[in-house]
């Protein structure tokens, strides 16, 4: 096995738990609050230090670019294991899923119905923390703390439920928005990543409310 560490096992658990619980891994700052690190620089260092080690993958350029990574035993070049018995990973290009990118939607209209479908892309299914259904292009900048752009890709696995701190898409009357979900008692409140913005408060007997989905990943850059 990967031999880490105790700080980078901490780190790397503090990496599963965010993309378990939100569907993105953490920033470089939000690593360094949650341990006490005094910068990101420090939450960096460990960060490479793991990547080198072969526990995650980092992704220059973006802030949340870190992706877990499966390995056996280090150096064993032996396929992976399951009860002990080995079995042949297939191909790459034969484990890439087919996900429609979804366009504005028609109020009223399924989200995945076929006159919102824009393409159809090809991805690697290891880029999300859980298998998505869809691609959903980003509109505005009111999650733009959460590293979500105008114009990324969120990846979005169908959902009517979701916990509190996870991103979510929902559909309020005419509009499909990007939030991230929050509920105290029957209250609904959903909440952007940028102080510019306001909350969206649900209100217990609002009928044009319904989730859409979680938010399990992000691709920017596309041609």
């Amino acid at each position: 096995m990967i031999k880490l560490t105790a700080r980078q096992q901490q780190i790397l658990d503090l990496i599963k738990n965010a993309i378990e619980n939100t569907g993105f891994p953490p920033t470089r700052a939000e690593i360094a609050t949650e341990l006490g690190f005094r910068s990101a620089n420090a939450a960096e260092e460990h960060l490479q230090a793991l990547a080198r080690k072969g526990a995650i993958e980092i992704s220059p350029g973006t802030s949340r670019g870190i992706r877990l990574l499966n390995k056996g035993p280090a150096g064993s070049g032996r396929a992976p294991s399951i009860g002990g018995q080995q079995f042949t990973l297939p191909h790459p290009a034969m484990m890439q899923l087919n996900l429609p990118l979804v366009g504005r939607v028609a109020a009223g209209s399924p989200i995945l119905a076929q006159e919102h479908v824009q393409a159809r892309y090809n991805v690697d299914p290891t880029f999300f923390s859980d298998k998505p259904d869809y691609l959903l292009k980003v509109r505005g900048m009111s999650m733009r703390d959460a590293g979500i752009l105008d114009g990324d890709l969120l990846a979005v696995k169908k959902s009517e439920t979701a916990r509190n701190g996870q991103i979510v898409v929902a559909r309020l009357g005419d509009d499909v928005t990007v939030k991230r979900y929050q509920k105290i008692g029957s209250a609904i409140e959903l909440l952007p990543e940028n102080p510019d913005f306001e909350p969206i408060v649900v209100s217990e007997d609002q009928d044009d409310f319904a989730l859409e989905g979680l938010v399990v990943g992000l691709m920017r850059n596309w041609g």
